[in-house]
């Protein structure tokens, strides 16, 4: 019986005896790992993302990234936000790919659900600004913080305070007890 070993890829490395991909990205002269954590809003926090737009909305963020080189590591869908961890090349600005992925995404969308035109207006989807973050050596974490940001934003929604007292007619709140 012959072993057959696999041979590492260029960017890979075995540790432990398990092939793990290196995360430097490169081009022809330049070598790099530039990933940030984005987060980005539709227009007043409308919860359009989530409900049945939630799968063509990612598919359409998705294709625009494949088209400008830009990788995306993780990616949710939150109910009124979207989180993404990207890695963007050095020949591109942070500002210059959030104004093509809003930019381009917004008209695509326009373009497919012709009703969300009148809920919005003047073709603006998303909010014009956004957070962004850079990772460095923290990736694992945002990754995961990423995949459990719906529920924790559902677990932050239930520890919200209720009020059992009117304050304006200070009678008690009806379903209250």
């Amino acid at each position: 019986m012959i072993k057959c070993k696999r041979l590492t890829v260029a960017g890979e490395k075995i540790i432990g005896g398990i092939v793990m991909k290196n995360d430097i990205e490169s081009l022809t002269h330049t070598k790099w790992r530039s990933q940030y954590h984005i987060v980005f809003a539709p227009k007043y926090r409308r919860q359009a993302i989530y409900g049945k737009y939630k799968e063509e909305i990612g598919k359409i963020l998705r294709e625009i990234c494949n088209r400008n080189g830009i990788e995306i590591i993780e990616a949710n869908a939150c109910v009124d936000h979207v989180h993404m961890l990207v890695s963007i090349p050095p020949k591109m600005s942070v500002s210059k790919f959030m104004g093509i992925l809003k930019g381009k995404s917004s008209l695509v969308i326009f373009a497919r659900f012709a009703n969300l035109e009148y809920k919005y207006g003047n073709r603006h989807f998303w909010c014009r600004g956004y957070f962004v973050d850079t990772v460095g050596r923290n990736k694992t974490a945002i990754t995961k913080y990423i995949q459990n940001q719906v529920q924790e934003d559902q677990i932050a929604e239930q520890m919200s305070m209720k009020e059992y007292i009117d304050p304006f007619t200070g009678e008690p709140v009806k379903g209250s007890n």
